[in-house]
């Protein structure tokens, strides 16, 4: 009987550190994948005015913390970069490049049809939020463009001159 004890432990033991390690690593791929697209939102001043609103108390519990999920693609002549943004009015977003970084910045903001109900799930975030992204290549700024559709803000930036490879000849 102590020896089957003992094994059951051991058999325990052997599945917590493989379920840890599965754990681990499922942590470790999606801060690697998506941990840039991690955006902190931050909540108003109109929710610290209010804060003994039913509204304000609801806003509270909703996640600080959410994914922006992006891409950047690199064509021959330009760098798209496309960022979901769901739930966003395109005025509520502010676009900024310096040097070869592009800062997205807004609001995003929380619409409720009915102020007497109550929430069972909260993943979504709302409030200012502020993400950079960094750009493989110069761009020409003075000729960018950005649309917003379905929820997706994209940004075409026509590659800067001089980027160019040029091959010279040894004489």
């Amino acid at each position: 009987m102590l020896d089957s004890l003992k094994q059951a432990g051991k058999n325990i033991g052997r599945e917590l550190n493989r379920a840890w390690e599965n754990l681990s690593d499922g942590w470790r791929e999606l801060l690697s994948r998506s941990g840039d697209s991690l955006t902190h939102f931050a909540h108003g001043k109109d929710v610290a005015e209010t804060a003994a609103s039913p509204l304000a108390t609801s806003l509270a519990k909703f996640p600080r913390w959410s994914l922006l999920a992006g891409e950047v693609e690199e064509t021959d002549k330009d760098v798209l970069v496309r960022v979901e943004v769901p739930g966003m009015d395109k005025d509520d977003c502010r676009i900024t490049i310096e040097g070869n970084t592009l800062y997205l910045s807004g609001e995003k903001r929380i619409e409720r049809e009915t102020h007497d109900s109550t929430y069972h799930v909260m993943e979504r975030a709302y409030g200012a939020f502020q993400r950079s992204i960094p750009l493989p290549r110069n761009v020409d700024t003075d000729k960018a463009e950005a649309s917003y559709k379905n929820g997706v803000l994209t940004v075409r930036l026509p590659k800067a001159g001089g980027d160019t490879a040029k091959s010279i000849p040894v004489s």
